[in-house]
């Protein structure tokens, strides 16, 4: 069997090791178009808890992490001027450069044959392989080439978002964000190494192009970083830094895109990592979902070894829905940062302002499973704020702040009432039902309905899905100082969290 693999990141290398590995007897060869020890960008992160199938593999990414990596426990967020920690994070991160070079030479053990500074103009050149694997990146030529059968299709989100490296050692993954003379600007900066952290900072369009981060020539050749982005990023984070500088590796402005693919396969041809799917850096490693593609489709060519559409079609089918499972997971992360400068403003408390962030993706319930005190520490927060736990804590008359819905009000557990109605476009002094849309594309129409509801007693929020109707919420209390109730299929704990997180002042369940 002959195997191709275009791309040599490390799910390609890592994909190449394991079929060799199954396959002494196959020639297998992996085509990179840079040099050996080029590499962009800085660190890959990874959590404890995800390395199971990967180690089960091989475990040259544990041994990584273990002898050039650094782990930490804690995140931290900074905002305000002070700093919220929360444990049971447990992750790991290593340079990316290292982690290439340990792949390199475990595929180079096990036969692989290597090509640098080799790229692949013609799919034509690849006609002689048994099986061709596109793991060429997010803007994988080959998805492009033949995307009538790939149907490749992507999400780009509104936000900036650049990579440096910093000689400043965090501790841990954290969070960074400052309010400047521009806009807001936020961090994620953790530690690959003991000399050196990562540092992707992120913004929104407006507060870029106010701080003139717009004039950098996107044409400019890969290798070259944007040195006044640089020097204006380490004046604005020079005390979280402590004055360290910031490091450049083709560091250049661009707006994160969701990528997916209709399908990851045609004929003896399939897609692997970025090339076939990205998941917000922010929750989803890029890295760890390429090298969780390589362990899937190695085990599909173990399992049908004499037919390969059949193995990809393995390979798919057990793979997607991982895939969008962390997808699906990413997106209400991605969403955040699309508002973070809202919620830097808005919460004006670093403690509900770290809840609101650490719970973007997971309730409380989970938090506290990874850390009780701090959970237990933002329960007193309300506590001492309301005197009593956030579902017992009254509002305008209501015993508490679980209600129930009906068509013309919201009733509280004894039975008093705010009433509701619908949206008529017409200034109402009671609560006003808005309904959430179905899609984010959607949501424009709706939150221009929320505006013309000042005035209203109170916004109530129905339909949708669960990360519309927080955003329809979020703009009638965060931009228009209107109280919200959202309704949905809520238990106890998702309510909770929506209430101390600032995200609604009632929680509702359809009657």
């Amino acid at each position: 069997m002959r195997v191709a693999c275009v791309g040599g990141g490390p799910g390609g290398l890592f994909l190449a090791t394991l079929i060799k590995r199954d396959r002494p007897e196959s020639e297998v060869v992996v085509f990179e178009r840079n040099r050996p020890d080029d590499t962009f960008g800085f660190g890959v992160v990874f959590s404890d808890a995800t390395l199971g199938a990967i180690d089960a593999a091989d475990p040259v990414l544990s041994e990584a992490l273990e002898k050039h990596g650094r782990h930490w426990d804690e995140i931290e967020v900074r905002v305000h001027g002070a700093r919220e920690r929360v444990g049971g994070m447990g992750m790991a991160a290593v340079v990316r450069k290292t982690l290439l070079t340990l792949l390199q030479e475990r595929a180079r053990a096990e036969g692989v044959t290597m090509r640098f500074q080799h790229e692949i103009n013609d799919p034509a050149e690849l006609d002689g392989f048994d099986l061709v694997v596109a793991c060429d990146g997010a803007n994988s030529r080959f998805r492009q080439i033949f995307a009538d059968d790939f149907g490749p299709a992507a999400e780009v989100a509104a936000a900036k978002f650049i990579w440096f490296g910093t000689t400043y050692m965090f501790d841990g993954l954290t969070f960074v964000h400052e309010d400047g003379p521009h806009g807001v600007f936020a961090a994620h900066a953790y530690p690959i190494s003991d000399s050196l952290s990562t540092f992707i900072v992120e913004t929104d369009a407006s507060s870029w192009a106010a701080a003139g981060l717009d004039a950098f020539d996107p044409a400019t050749p890969p290798g070259v970083s944007d040195e006044k982005t640089k020097a204006y990023l380490e004046r604005l984070f020079h005390d979280q830094l402590d004055g360290h500088l910031l490091v450049g590796n083709n560091s250049r402005w661009a707006n994160f895109a969701t990528r997916k693919a209709r399908s990851w396969r045609r004929g003896n041809w399939a897609l692997l990592g970025d090339a076939a799917h990205t998941a917000h850096f922010s929750v989803g490693s890029g890295t760890k979902m390429a090298m969780e593609d390589a362990v899937a489709l190695a085990q599909a060519l173990a399992e049908t070894p004499h037919d390969v559409p059949a193995a990809l079609e393995l390979y798919e089918r057990r793979r997607r829905p991982q895939v969008e499972k962390i997808q699906n997971s990413a997106r209400p992360s991605l969403s955040w940062w699309e508002h973070f400068g809202r919620y830097v403003r808005s919460f004006d408390d670093p403690v509900q302002f770290a809840f609101h962030f650490l719970t973007r993706s997971i309730p409380r319930a989970k938090l506290a499973v990874r850390d009780r005190h701090y959970a237990e520490r933002v329960d007193r927060w309300w506590r001492e704020r309301h005197g009593a736990p956030p579902l017992d804590t009254p509002f305008r008359g209501l015993p508490g702040r679980r209600v129930t819905a009906t068509g013309a009000a919201l009733v509280g557990d004894d039975g008093t009432e705010i009433p509701m109605a619908p949206f008529t476009g017409l200034s109402s002094a009671s609560g006003v039902w808005i309904d959430a849309p179905d899609s984010e594309a959607d949501l424009p129409q709706v939150l221009a309905q929320v505006r013309a509801s000042v005035g209203a007693s109170l916004v109530g929020v129905r339909g949708g899905t669960p990360l519309t109707r927080v955003l329809v919420a979020e703009e009638a209390r965060l931009a228009h100082g209107l109280p919200a109730a959202i309704v949905g299929p809520y238990d106890d704990d998702t309510a909770t969290t929506l209430l101390l997180s600032g995200r609604a002042d009632l929680v509702g369940v359809a009657e």
